[in-house]
C-alpha cells in the first residue's frame, strides 16, 4: 500500500449516521423475541451497552500493535474474548490466526465474518493519546477496528444464539499488510474444516463516520507492477525518456480528473458517492519508475493501476510496442508483471441483498452507493471471495467536525470510534437476515 499524506478536506460533509428501524412496508419483517422486541432492536440495545467495553479493547490493540506474522499477543486476547463468550476456538490454522465457531439453535446456512489483525511498520504522528507502546509499529489502517468490530459482532449473536438458523464463523486472519494471510489460511485447509456459504469484511475507511458504502465488483482497482528488461547501452537520459513515454501511452483518466489525488475520494462533486466520480475508468503509473542496473542489464518498475479487467491483457504488448517505436527493440530482454495481486469483487447478488437489509433496517442513508474504484488499497480478502461469494464493505471512519480523518496508512491517521457502534449494529442485522433466509 502506498504511503500518503492527507490535507485536511473542507468540504461541506454531512455525516450520516444510521438511523432507526425503518417502518417502510416493503421493508423485511424481523422475528421477535421473548420481551416482544424485534431481534434487531435487541441487537442495537445490545451493541449499545458493550459499546465501552469494544473502545477499551480497541485501545489496547491500538496501543499494541503487532506485524504481520508476529501477531502473538492480538492472538491470545481475542482467543481468551471469544472463550468468554462460549464460542468454540481454533487457532491451528495458519500463524496467529483464530477462528470462532458460534452454532445457532436451529440447522441453517454458514456465514463467515472476517477481520485482519497486523499492524503497519511506521512510526507516523498520532495524535490519539493511547499512542502505540511499540517504535516504530503503528495500527495505522485500523485493523485494531476492525478487531474490535469482529469481536462486537460475535458477542451481539450470541445473546441472540437461540434465534440463530445456522452458524457464524469469526474469522481473524494475521498478515493482512503482507498480503499473504488470507491465501496461506485457505492453503492450510480452513475451508475444508468450516465450510462457509458466504462470507462478509470490511475496511475503515476516510468517508463520513455512520456510512457504509459498497458496490457490487470490482471495490478497488487492479495493481500490477510491471518491470521492463532492457540490455545495457542506454544513457540514464534515455531510459528516463523511455519511462516517461510508456506512463504517457498508458495514461487514461477521463476529462483531465486526478485520480491519484486520493483524498478527493470524499468529495462530494468527484467522490465514490458521485455517479461522475474521477475513480472510474482510470489507467495510470504510480510516480516516476525506479531505475536500476542489474547483471549488465538495466531495469524500470513501476506500479500500475487500472479500472478495467478487460484492459490488463493489453498492457504488456502496449509496452514493448512504444519500447519498439522508440527503436529499442534491440535492447528490449522482456516485460512482465512481476507482482500481480488479485482483487476485491463482491459478489453481485449478495450485494444487493446485502444493501436491501441494511437500507430496510437501518434507513436509506446508512449505505452510499460507490461508484468508483480506489487506487493504491487492495486487500488479501480477495482470496476469500475466489473460493467463496462474498461482500467487501467501506465503514466510514471520518468525523470532519472534529478534524478526525481515517485515511489509511498516512500521518495523523484517527478512526472516529462511532464506527465500532455503527459496524457492529449494523452487520450483526446484516448476518441474522442473511441466516435467517432461505
Amino acid at each position: 500500500m502506498k504511503q500518503l499524506t492527507l490535507t485536511l478536506l473542507c468540504f461541506a460533509s454531512s455525516v450520516l449516521t444510521a438511523q432507526g428501524l425503518n417502518s417502510k412496508k416493503d421493508a423485511a419483517v424481523p422475528s421477535k423475541n421473548l420481551n416482544g422486541q424485534t431481534i434487531h432492536q435487541s441487537v442495537q440495545q445490545e451493541t449499545d451497552r458493550i459499546f465501552n467495553k469494544l473502545v477499551t479493547i480497541r485501545r489496547q490493540f491500538h496501543e499494541n500493535p503487532e506485524l504481520a506474522g508476529n501477531e502473538k499477543q492480538t492472538q491470545e486476547k481475542i482467543k481468551q474474548y471469544l472463550l468468554d463468550l462460549g464460542l468454540e476456538v481454533q487457532t491451528d490454522n495458519y500463524g496467529h490466526s483464530v477462528v470462532g465457531i458460534l452454532k445457532g439453535d436451529k440447522k441453517g446456512k454458514k456465514i463467515a465474518w472476517r477481520s485482519d489483525m497486523d499492524a503497519l511498520p511506521n512510526d507516523y504522528p498520532d495524535p490519539e493519546t493511547f499512542k502505540s507502546k511499540i517504535k516504530g509499529i503503528q495500527h495505522g489502517c485500523g485493523h485494531d477496528i476492525h478487531m474490535a468490530v469482529g469481536l462486537g459482532i460475535a458477542e451481539v449473536l450470541s445473546k441472540s444464539k437461540k434465534s440463530l438458523k445456522g452458524t457464524v464463523y469469526f474469522i481473524f486472519q494475521p498478515e493482512e499488510e503482507t498480503f499473504k494471510g488470507a491465501k496461506e489460511m485457505i492453503n492450510n485447509g480452513l475451508l475444508s474444516k468450516i465450510h462457509p456459504d458466504e462470507i462478509y469484511g470490511l475496511h475503515v475507511t476516510a468517508t463520513p463516520v455512520g456510512q457504509i458504502m459498497v458496490k457490487p465488483d470490482e471495490m478497488f482497482a487492479y495493481q500490477k507492477r510491471i518491470r521492463i528488461q532492457l540490455k545495457n547501452g542506454l544513457t540514464e537520459e534515455q531510459l528516463n525518456g523511455l519511462a516517461k513515454k510508456i506512463s504517457n501511452a498508458l495514461f487514461r483518466t477521463s476529462n483531465g480528473s486526478k485520480p491519484w489525488e486520493i483524498q478527493s475520494i470524499v468529495d462530494p462533486k468527484i467522490g465514490l458517492t458521485n455517479p461522475d466520480t474521477i475513480f472510474k475508468d482510470y489507467m495510470f503509473t504510480d510516480g516516476k519508475f525506479t531505475i536500476y542496473s542489474k547483471n549488465n542489464q538495466s531495469f524500470l518498475e513501476a506500479y500500475l493501476y487500472e479500472t478495467n479487467a478487460s484492459h490488463l491483457d493489453k498492457i504488456i504488448p502496449e509496452v514493448q510496442k512504444v519500447i519498439i517505436d522508440n527503436g529499442y527493440q534491440n535492447q528490449l530482454v522482456s516485460v512482465s508483471f512481476v507482482q500481480e495481486n488479485p482483487t476485491v469483487i463482491n459478489n453481485e447478488k449478495l450485494t444487493h441483498s446485502a444493501i436491501e437489509i441494511l437500507q430496510n433496517l437501518y434507513g436509506k442513508n446508512t449505505v452510499a452507493a460507490d461508484y468508483g474504484q480506489v487506487p493504491f488499497f487492495n486487500d488479501d480478502f480477495a482470496y476469500f471471495q475466489q473460493k467463496i461469494p462474498g461482500v467487501y464493505f467501506f465503514l466510514g471512519g471520518s468525523s470532519f467536525e472534529k478534524g478526525v480523518i481515517a485515511m489509511n496508512h498516512s500521518p495523523n491517521f484517527q478512526v472516529d470510534e462511532e464506527s465500532i457502534r455503527t459496524g457492529v449494529k449494523s452487520f450483526s442485522s446484516l448476518i441474522i437476515e442473511r441466516l435467517n433466509r432461505n
